[in-house]
């Protein structure tokens, strides 16, 4: 039902605003589930005087409805996470370039999208969660990503399945630095290092090795952020407290960096709106914002991620391939992990 009133707002305000009812706005369509979102929206209505009408959803649902409404659509933006689905949204062509040399000034150019069509807005790391009881920090230290494909992990590591963008992104990066076939052998090894076989979340893999149940998990950072809040319970609490991150690859390219980003859809009615929009999310007040609530990496230089994040390391080397090229090479990751037998 909460789904079907969404659908109802949604054709309403779609209406409204072809029909030039609603005045000064932005419309946003989103897949980020934070609720953390809605007191940005909130903010920027009451800096701005701009109304902010947000269509929430799946992103494939959103690209769905991109496709019915046409050069009709309503939205102006698209805010998402993991840079494989903004590259998704780009290969439709709905995005146009951002222009704004204030937003390219502070968003690198290796987490933009090719043309400048989408910026990332927040940073997370996909990292190696181990147990400092299990397994110490000294032998932790040089661990690469390429190196949980050794026999000396047999039986250890948890991760999500084949199927989780995330591990998608993580393997079309490493495609975009060794090819696809030393990648493919990388990806057999890995999966015959599984301690079980793929189930859960992020939060799960991470459970996993407080538990006892691996003695590696690969995770996004800013989960365990979640769980040391206390917002997923104590049990989720009690793990996190467990646990320690290694950021893989520090002697060579870096930890794998992944992204929260959006763009600016090509017949978006609220051009300038949106380019303020944007602005705004990386202003150093909001970005201090984000990344104390959703537990992210900001983007901004200057910003300091939520305390509990830093406790963990903010000297790291971070990996600098384009995030663009983790759409480039998703179909190419997907088949070699099912090749892979990676489930």
């Amino acid at each position: 039902m909460k789904n079907l009133y969404k659908i109802i707002f949604g054709t309403i305000i779609s209406i409204f605003i072809l029909n030039g009812t609603l005045a000064d706005e932005v419309n946003i369509y989103t897949s980020r589930h934070y609720d953390s979102d809605d007191a940005l929206y909130s903010e920027f209505t009451a800096e701005t005087g701009i109304q902010v009408n947000i269509i929430s959803g799946g992103g494939n649902a959103l690209m769905e409805r991109l496709k019915a409404e046409g050069k009709n659509s309503p939205a102006d933006i698209f805010f998402t996470v993991d840079a494989g689905n903004l590259w998704r949204v780009q290969k439709e062509g709905y995005f146009k370039s951002i222009e704004s040399e204030n937003i390219k000034s502070i968003v690198p150019e290796n987490l933009r999208g090719p043309n400048d069509e989408w910026v990332a807005i927040a940073k997370r790391a996909r990292v190696i969660y181990y147990n400092p009881s299990v397994i110490s920090p000294e032998e932790m230290k040089n661990l690469n990503y390429e190196d949980l494909s050794n026999s000396d992990w047999k039986g250890k590591i948890a991760i999500r399945g084949s199927s989780n963008m995330y591990n998608q992104s993580l393997v079309a990066s490493l495609i975009s630095k060794h090819g696809v076939n030393q990648t493919e052998d990388w990806a057999r090894g890995l999966v015959s290092n599984f301690a079980r076989k793929p189930q859960g979340n992020d939060r799960a893999q991470i459970m996993a090795v407080a538990n006892g149940e691996a003695t590696l998990a690969i995770a996004n950072s800013y989960y365990v952020g979640i769980m040391l809040s206390g917002r997923s319970g104590e049990e989720q609490l009690a793990a996190a407290k467990k646990v320690k991150i290694h950021f893989p690859n520090q002697d060579n390219r870096g930890a794998h960096i992944n992204i929260s980003g959006a763009g600016i859809l090509k017949n978006s009615p609220n051009h300038d709106n949106a380019i303020k929009f944007l602005e705004f999310l990386l202003s150093k007040k909001v970005q201090k914002y984000m990344v104390n609530l959703s537990y992210e990496y900001p983007i901004l230089p200057g910003v300091e991620p939520h305390p509990s994040i830093a406790s963990f390391g903010t000297e790291f080397i971070e990996d600098r391939t384009s995030v663009a090229n983790y759409g480039k090479y998703n179909t190419d990751a997907v088949m070699l992990m099912d090749r892979a037998g990676w489930q």
